[in-house]
């Protein structure tokens, strides 16, 4: 079997159970990987049916430009399509979208043209506004309006949705998914309500967009726009592809978060996802005190990693946004510089002047002490060298007369903190096992480095 042209390909992609990054949801969780389409991404579905219904109603026709102001997907369905069906392509973006974006654009033969991300829809410059313009100045242009263009959520309606119910078997109960045109969430949304009417659709918003406001109070409040780096979610107008009736709860999530769940789901689940998928996880994660061990939950994953590899997927970018956290050291981290030492200690039938000139000689203030290779105390110089001071003619007794408690033993994986909290004047350290099972020291030393 073979397909005609790589259109034929687009949709039937998988379902896949998410394990790790889910682990404390008690529901089903499910990912529509969208990644598996020709593009990359969800929006190969929406790009093919507006051109195919436009072409219908003799809008598009041969020789013909295509124009579109797109966040990239949506253009690389075109670009794609426009290739197999003979069309030019001028696309309008923001200069908040991903390099890597606008390469691949221009590698399937597209003009782009980047405007401004903080300026309103309708200031002249935005892409919007751009897009506009450029289909009343070039001829024979048509303009494929992923906003407000209803073949966005019909592709969905048609393919999309009944995708989710037959690979759910119908037992389908929460859809999660980004909001950006609206197309995927309404069109997906209204074929399974109609389905199933208890199905819940939730969309996930970002901060600086309109929508959950607009959903919760009718005001679409301009004084909640304000620029923000997730990418592909969120508007500061309302596209008539969003049916608000259609999504019962809008759920907003930090750019930080987004961002940070967009490395995770690849680190923890080895799906290499965007974007707006992270977007998607942090709110799902967000909302999971409302799912219940039966449901099954269902989260879209619209693009690709690859064209956030110089962003979400780049440390110095993550950092210089303050968005890479540096994980706290734990307890096995503590002793990373000397664990190639073996660990010293003292017999409890060695001699005080002995166990002082062996603490000198390898410069330690503090020493587990054994008997039998049991640990059954310490010594630390403070205490030793006061007591000393009091009575020089206990250098001749036994250390085990002079010792303190023993070191307790953490957990390899114990915290910083809980570290911290078993180092105090009396009890001066505390040991660790490493891999191997070899025990190490961990002072008051290793825990101000670590800090520092």
């Amino acid at each position: 079997m073979y397909y005609n042209n790589i259109l034929e390909t687009i949709g039937h992609t998988p379902l896949v159970k998410l394990n790790r990054i889910t682990k404390d949801v008690k529901a089903l969780c499910l990912a529509k990987v969208e990644t598996f389409n020709p593009g990359n991404s969800i929006k190969d579905r929406m790009a093919v049916k507006m051109i195919e219904d436009a072409e219908k109603q003799g809008k598009l026709k041969p020789g013909y430009t295509i124009i579109e102001g797109t966040s990239g997907n949506t253009g690389m369905g075109l670009a794609m399509a426009a290739i197999i069906k003979g069309y030019k392509c001028i696309f309008t973006t923001t200069d908040k979208q991903s390099k890597e974006k606008m390469d691949a654009l221009r590698a399937f033969g597209a003009e782009v043209i980047v405007c401004p991300t903080n300026v309103d829809p309708e200031d002249p410059r935005s892409y919007y506004s751009v897009s506009s313009r450029l289909e009343k100045e070039t001829p024979n242009s048509w303009k494929a309006n992923q906003y407000d263009n209803l073949s966005n959520s019909q592709a969905h309606y048609e393919s999309t949705g009944p995708e989710i119910w037959e690979q759910t078997e119908g037992r389908v109960t929460h859809l999660i998914v980004g909001v950006g045109t609206g197309g995927t969430i309404s069109g997906t949304g209204k074929y399974l309500k109609e389905k199933n009417p208890k199905i819940k659709v939730w969309g996930i918003d970002t901060y600086g967009s309109v929508f959950k406001k607009y959903k919760e109070t009718g005001i679409l409040d301009k004084n909640e726009v304000y620029p923000y780096i997730t990418e592909g979610i969120g508007e500061d107008f309302l596209p008539q592809n969003v049916d608000f009736s259609i999504i019962d709860h809008f759920e907003k999530v930090t750019d930080k978060d987004a961002a940070i769940y967009t490395r995770e789901i690849v680190r923890q689940e080895g799906i290499f996802v965007g974007n707006s998928a992270g977007s998607a996880i942090a709110g799902l994660l967000q909302l999971k005190n409302n799912f219940k061990k039966e449901d099954v939950v269902v989260v879209i994953f619209h693009d690709h990693g690859t064209r956030y590899l110089a962003k979400m997927f780049n440390d110095e970018w993550m950092r210089d946004r303050g968005f890479l956290t540096k994980d706290k050291p734990k307890a096995i981290d503590l002793i990373r510089t000397h664990q190639h030492q073996k660990l010293i200690t003292l017999d409890s039938e060695m001699s005080v002047h002995l166990a002082v000139e062996k603490m000198s000689k390898y410069n330690i203030s503090q020493i587990p002490i054994t008997r039998k290779d049991q640990f059954v105390g310490s010594i630390n110089d403070s205490q030793l060298f006061s007591k000393l001071l009091e009575k020089p003619e206990l250098r001749n007794q036994k250390i085990e007369s002079l010792m303190q408690p023993a070191f307790p033993i953490v957990d390899a994986h114990a915290s910083i903190e809980e570290v911290s909290k078993k180092i105090t004047r009396e009890n001066t350290a505390v040991l660790v096992k490493d891999e191997s099972g070899e025990l190490h020291i961990i002072t008051k030393h290793d825990i101000i480095e670590a800090i520092g």
